[in-house]
């Protein structure tokens, strides 16, 4: 048997190493949460409240829900935690009707006020007070939950802007609101907008459009794209965007859309040695850990931390639509990764590397390879895999008389360029027009 026709081995055991414990354990609600303020971490437990199948998981995230409306003004989302426990929670966190009364007036009065001021500063035509006028009205619209008005308020405001901070400003709240929304066209708009004045950006401005970016980008599911942005972050951001994203997060969805998207080198240089985005890694150890698994060709390892961080991951408000495209292009990645330097895999062994079935690893390679990603084939009684090497004879023949059909093109066409100069041809050509 020739040296390269031999059956490398790639799945026996691997050498010790060190590694933190992989956890499992279920998502710590109360931990997450203080993660995010405002809006966005009532949203989020919503969410975990919507999706998660534990119910004492559900009642406590919808406990902390009640308890983080009550400190705003949004009476119409307070009823509908309400509704969603159910009296689930006893009488401590039922229906409040008082205190909506009171939340509902002291609005009604304020928003008379606010119009009573910004119809007084038209009439005067002051721009900075009309601006600030339509800011106002802007904030009390969010902290009321009528996004649509809020956005409205606040891209009014472009109109009156005298400065480059004033624009990022409206920039900033039009960003804001168009992520709760849902709306990622207007993000990707407004972090646009707020780039073309660079000269009024600061270092913490600059990291909170990167993230806006990396989750517009998510939402399309332009994963390279939102990776870029995640990896480009700085580290100034710190907890200053958390009523959009924490600094975990950044680490969590730049990993993954990293890992699903960027080849090795890009993974080595873009993520690994980027010391800047390894400040976000070190927040998050399982995310670190999977990804110098995969780079280090410890697969069994990296999807065991995946298979892990997958419940948890299902209930954040971005990734959980993204989780199972992701994690399908990370393990399509991880078998293409596996196969490439070898001429011939024993798919036993290449099974235990990867911590599945024989029959289960068949059907994921004959896919691939029937999607042209790997250049192989199977021989499915004796469980081997065969790379497909290009018949470099019959190319170099190919080649040579590609080269022959060129050069006698090329002396063709010079003998009848010779030819037409010799007898004047073009010269008469050129006399009878």
């Amino acid at each position: 048997m020739e040296p390269e026709d031999e059956i490398y081995e790639n799945g026996g055991e691997q050498p010790a190493r060190s590694k933190p414990i992989i956890s499992g354990e279920q998502l710590d609600v109360e931990a997450y949460a203080s993660l995010y303020k405002d809006r966005t971490k009532v949203a989020r437990l919503l969410f975990i409240a919507d999706h998660c199948n534990n119910e004492a998981m559900q009642l406590e995230a919808l406990r902390m829900a009640y308890d983080e409306i009550k400190k705003g003004e949004n009476t119409q989302l307070f009823r509908e935690v309400v509704e969603k426990i159910g009296g689930r929670l006893g009488d401590k966190y039922g229906m409040d009707a008082a205190w909506c009364e009171t939340v509902d007036r002291k609005a009604e009065l304020k928003k008379e006020r606010l119009e009573n001021e910004l119809n007084s500063y038209r009439t005067n035509l002051i721009k900075e007070s009309i601006r600030m006028g339509y800011n106002d009205f802007g904030d009390f619209h969010y902290a009321h939950g009528a996004l649509g008005d809020a956005f409205k308020s606040y891209v009014r405001t472009r109109d009156y802007c005298t400065t480059s901070k004033h624009i990022i400003s409206m920039c900033m709240n039009a960003i804001l609101v168009s992520i709760e929304m849902g709306q990622f066209t207007h993000v990707t708009s407004y972090v646009s907008k707020a780039e073309q004045t660079p000269d009024s950006l600061d270092l913490i401005t600059v990291a909170k459009l990167r993230c806006a970016a990396g989750l517009a980008h998510l939402e399309t599911k332009k994963y390279k794209l939102a990776a870029r942005k995640f990896l480009e972050t700085g580290p100034e951001l710190g907890s200053h965007y958390n009523e959009v994203i924490a600094p975990q997060d950044v680490a969590t969805y730049g990993g993954l859309c990293a890992l699903a998207s960027f080849d090795r080198t890009e993974l080595k240089n873009k993520v690994i040695d980027n010391l800047n985005f390894r400040n976000f890694l070190e927040l998050v150890p399982e995310v670190r850990e999977l990804i110098n698994d995969f780079y280090s060709s410890h697969y069994a390892s990296c999807l065991e931390y995946l298979g892990n961080l997958k419940p948890n991951l299902l209930l954040d408000i971005h990734l959980h639509d993204h989780v199972e495209t992701l994690y399908d292009q990370i393990r399509h990645k991880a078998l293409i990764q596996y196969t490439h330097p070898f001429v011939s895999v024993d798919l036993r062994m290449m099974a235990n590397a990867f911590k599945t079935s024989v029959a289960g690893l068949e059907k994921e390679l004959e896919a691939l390879i029937t999607d042209n990603q790997i250049q192989a084939r199977i021989d499915s009684h004796n469980k081997i895999l065969y790379a497909r090497h290009a018949d470099q004879r019959n190319a170099t023949f190919q080649r040579v008389l590609q080269t022959g059909s060129e050069f006698d093109r090329d002396v063709r066409s010079m003998l009848l360029r010779a030819n037409l100069i010799k007898y004047d041809h073009n010269l008469r050509a050129s006399r009878k027009l």
